[in-house]
């Protein structure tokens, strides 16, 4: 394991351009090999966890092309990638599983490259379980190297050893290293790396180190050539983006970088996430209300209706202030859509806290919520604490708010039923060929007769049926 990066001394330009050197020395390698075998060498990345690793993996892809390979359908490939996870302990088992077919495969193809990367390896007790364990493993990495890539593949082509190169935390951002988005017509974008939340439940801030905030001026660069490139919905991506900018030299506010990419001549939508409460500006709330190109829709954490266990957890906000937020949000932005996260049986929560959750449901009346089970997670604050809650007391909680979530939400989407909403066509139905599934600015979904070329664009749709979390519907005109 590596400390904070100190003795790398180049810029990210710098940087950058030593790594596309890289790339093109392992190109030869790609290139060789291929030759020796007959055939194009192929790759599979497989991603676990958030849109961050979503994005990550994107870049992985890209880096992967340019330098030779060519994308398999599943792990039976030459370079198996897999970007890893570790919100949930369950997560880490999950790659151990995987890696036990990868070692069969293996043992067919000797010269397959087995590469481990993301937050789980960022954890030491894991490396050291791969170090001894999974010594068929060839190159591991964590999150804040991703940039060397290039250069990692190399090492790990001139190398028969296992490559272990994992640092604690980095400062540097390099930009315009390639990237293979998996959408034609969005993407994800990075403006912030990092959290300093410290929530007492979560890994990330140990797993992908402090906040740093890219440059205004390198974001919307990467959105402008986005759109040049046939991108009209990006989804600006941060642990917190509303605590964006505080470390910049020149401190810019995540509402200010709002109002300056809804300027972007060609860009039809713009979405953001994770948004934490507490940094949740008034600032902010005005952007969104006057910006004409952020979606209707905030995914807003909860955790907890409990102010006692919000402070247990780290939240740095109480039920009310929650409250007051959103009552804030809705007099600005009455048609917006609301979301949220909820933890089920955290320590010590008690069935007086679990009724104050409920309570906030019933109030905010959400959109959809994401409901989570608490899951102990070695490392954090929360794993140590006392009053860890029996499971059929959680199953019996996490139910009953589920039946809430579930009923409010069916009713919401009711009352768009008729209702004609612009839409952005996504994808052909995986289940109907015939349909195409796109999305409202409220994040739902929604299949309408159309044929692959619509993908891309956005539609007047005529929602004509409800069907609980889906719309069936047709389009009335082309936005």
């Amino acid at each position: 394991m590596r400390g904070l990066e100190t003795l790398n001394h180049t810029t990210s330009e710098e940087e950058a351009k030593l790594q596309y050197e890289y790339m093109e020395k392992a190109k030869a390698y790609v290139a060789a090999k291929a030759k020796e075998k007959g055939r194009p060498l192929t790759f599979c990345v497989n991603t676990f966890g958030c849109q961050m690793n979503a994005r990550d993996s994107e870049k992985l892809v890209g880096i992967l092309e340019t330098i030779g390979y060519t994308e398999a359908e599943d792990e039976h490939a030459d370079f198996v990638i897999y970007n890893t996870c570790t919100v949930r302990e369950n997560a880490n088992n999950k790659v151990y599983g995987r890696l036990g077919y990868l070692s069969n495969y293996k043992k067919k193809n000797p010269d397959m490259v087995i590469a481990l990367c993301g937050c789980m390896m960022q954890e030491p007790t894991v490396v050291e379980k791969i170090r001894k364990s999974y010594r068929f493993v060839n190159l591991v990495f964590g999150t804040h190297n991703i940039y060397k890539f290039a250069e990692l593949v190399c090492r790990c082509l001139e190398s028969d050893s296992q490559i272990i190169d994992v640092w604690k935390d980095t400062d540097k951002i390099v930009e315009d290293l390639p990237v293979k988005r998996k959408f034609s017509f969005k993407s994800g974008v990075n403006i912030m790396f990092g959290c300093n939340n410290f929530c007492s439940y979560c890994i990330v801030p140990y797993v992908r180190g402090r906040e740093r905030s890219r440059e205004p001026k390198d974001i919307i660069r990467e959105i402008e050539g986005l759109v040049q490139d046939g991108v009209c919905e990006v989804m600006l991506l941060g642990q917190n983006v509303n605590s964006y900018g505080k470390n910049l030299e020149n401190p810019v506010t995540f509402a200010q970088l709002l109002r300056e990419v809804n300027k972007i001549e060609g860009l039809k939508r713009i979405r953001f996430m994770t948004s934490h409460p507490k940094d949740l500006s008034d600032e902010l709330i005005e952007a969104m209300k006057d910006c004409d190109k952020v979606c209707g829709h905030l995914h807003l954490p909860l955790q907890s209706g409990s102010s006692r266990i919000l402070k247990k957890m780290n939240r740095h906000y109480d039920k009310e202030q929650y409250l007051t937020l959103v009552d804030k949000i809705r007099k600005a932005i009455p048609d917006i859509a609301l979301t949220t996260d909820i933890i089920v049986g955290f320590p010590g929560e008690t069935e007086e806290d679990f009724e104050e959750t409920m309570d906030v449901v019933k109030r905010v009346q959400y959109d959809s919520a994401f409901t989570f089970i608490y899951s102990k997670r070695t490392g954090t604050p929360a794993a140590t604490m006392e009053d860890q809650i029996p499971e059929e007391v959680i199953k019996d909680r996490f139910d009953r708010l589920l039946k809430e979530v579930q009923d409010i939400s069916s009713h919401k989407s009711q009352l768009l039923e008729g209702k004609t909403v612009p839409v952005l066509a996504e994808e052909v139905n995986e289940h109907d060929s015939s349909l195409i599934t796109g999305r409202l600015e409220n994040n739902s979904v929604v299949h309408f007769p159309g044929t692959e070329d619509m993908i891309g664009n956005i539609y007047q749709v005529t929602l004509e049926e409800c069907k609980g979390f889906y719309y069936l519907g047709k389009v009335a005109d082309h936005a």
